[in-house]
């Protein structure tokens, strides 16, 4: 078949271009790095949580030290060397996309150097034992490994600076979870905001390119193992209307906590503590955890991971309390100030309030609304439905539930958004206003609601 002139110049305009096969090469390059950094963080993360699971074997007790003593050190470090590391880290990402924002600025948020901080510091709360999950920190630091590559390309390019931020924050998400469908369902619901970046292929190929590298480390196998769900039918309709229901209504309160005491703008005893001694309230949010991890038989402890995939094997009477440790574990965990994000407690907290219900409503599809639960307090406490719903449906390979996990995800994200603002932009707000009023330049400021 004979081909137009017009194609065959044009395809090779495409391969005579170096400059162009260049700045591909560095990001995609760069992206292989990004997810490999990912996967060592993930390996440093599981390494620590067994170290801590070992100490507690050797001493019940352990933990009301250690415990304590762990978190103000942490914070110590964090305060003293690495200010910008604390938090989650999708709110520093977010905050580095502030249009307008000087380029100086961007590394009060987003860099190297806050990479290996976070890294060594979130491996170390989970040391500690505290409720905290790996997926947040995921983002920052696989956002300042892609950000690193801007030495190598040229202003004006066809990547900017904004486009490699987002490459990498949703690279962190798409290697965390081993779910690149997750990955860039993030870049487009959370951290973009401009219909360009999200429609530049080069950046959704380095998600997805970031994200299999933990699939060439961990295989092809789902983050929760697989669940097979019976017959949806009618009957499943009111009790999955309750999970939505009721993990939206927690999820917005947990969101409506965190924004509350991490902008530490009310004046009640705890939060003039916090403000005063940040260590020494740090060691109590520490011996707080320590203690809701003893009631709970150690199931408060860490991200919950192992409680969550128990639950969805093979459902069955939780303990009573663990949904409410759960909340207040993973809510005292980020009051205190340590690097750590909430996605896996977050999902923890919504399979046991989705195990909760079905014990009550209707054990026989059990599995089914406990992933239906985590997807509904995921949605509302980060109000990112569609992520959510992607995530928790790769995660599980329930692709026999992607309406019912949609509809519960955005079920619990509009009940949440009746009780709080949004997560994210909230404390995206907070991290611009540590800027030095120099740095902020005429950059708009991050969005609060």
């Amino acid at each position: 078949m004979k081909q137009h002139p017009q194609v065959m110049q044009a395809i090779r305009r495409e391969l005579s271009d170096w400059r162009l096969w260049s700045v591909r090469a560095v990001v995609m390059g760069f992206a292989v790095l990004a997810g490999l950094t990912v996967v060592l963080f993930t390996w440093l993360t599981e390494q620590a949580l067994e170290a801590f699971h070992g100490l507690q074997q050797l001493a019940w007790w352990a933990p009301l030290l250690w415990t304590p003593l762990g978190t103000a050190a942490v914070v110590w470090l964090t305060r003293r060397f690495a200010a910008g590391a604390a938090g989650s880290g999708i709110p520093q990402v977010m905050a580095a996309l502030t249009p307008g924002l000087p380029a100086p600025a961007s590394a009060w948020f987003v860099s190297l150097r806050l990479t290996l901080a976070k890294m060594l510091l979130t491996a170390s709360g989970l040391l500690c034992g505290l409720s905290l999950g790996r997926e947040g920190p995921s983002v920052q630091i696989a956002a300042g490994v892609m950000h690193s590559a801007r030495r190598f390309l040229k202003p004006g390019g066809p990547v900017s600076e904004q486009g490699l931020l987002i490459a990498g924050g949703a690279a962190g998400i798409a290697a965390a979870f081993n779910t690149p469908l997750g990955g860039i369902m993030f870049a487009i619901e959370e951290l973009s905001r401009k219909p360009e970046q999200r429609s530049n292929g080069l950046i959704m190929a380095a998600i997805v390119l970031s994200g299999l590298m933990a699939v060439s480390v961990y295989g092809n196998a789902t983050y929760f193992g697989v669940i097979r769900p019976g017959a949806v039918d009618l009957a499943l309709l009111g009790p999955a209307l309750a999970v939505a229901g009721v993990a939206g209504l927690a999820g917005g309160l947990f969101s409506r906590l965190m924004v509350a005491s991490l902008s530490m703008a009310s004046g009640d005893v705890f939060t003039r503590w916090r403000r005063a001694y940040p260590v020494r309230f740090a060691a109590g949010c520490g011996l707080a955890v320590a203690v809701m991890g003893l009631a709970s038989d150690g199931a408060t402890f860490g991200s919950g991971y192992q409680h969550t995939r128990g639950l969805l094997e093979g459902p069955q009477d939780a303990n009573p309390l663990y949904v409410l440790l759960k909340f207040m574990a993973t809510w005292v965990t980020s009051w205190s100030g340590v690097p750590g994000g909430i996605f896996a407690p977050s999902l923890a907290i919504g399979a046991g309030i989705g195990n909760d219900l079905a014990q009550w409503l209707h054990p026989a599809q059990a599995s089914t609304l406990i992933a239906l639960g985590m997807a509904g307090f995921l949605a509302a406490a980060t109000q990112a439905p569609l992520t959510a719903f992607i995530i928790v449906m790769e995660m599980v390979d329930g692709h026999g539930l992607v309406l019912s996990l949609m509809a519960s995800a955005l079920v619990a994200s509009a009940v949440s958004r009746l009780i709080s603002l949004p997560l994210y932009a909230s404390l995206a707000h907070l991290q611009w206003l540590r800027l030095p009023e120099g740095l902020r330049g005429r950059g708009e400021a991050a969005p609060s609601a």
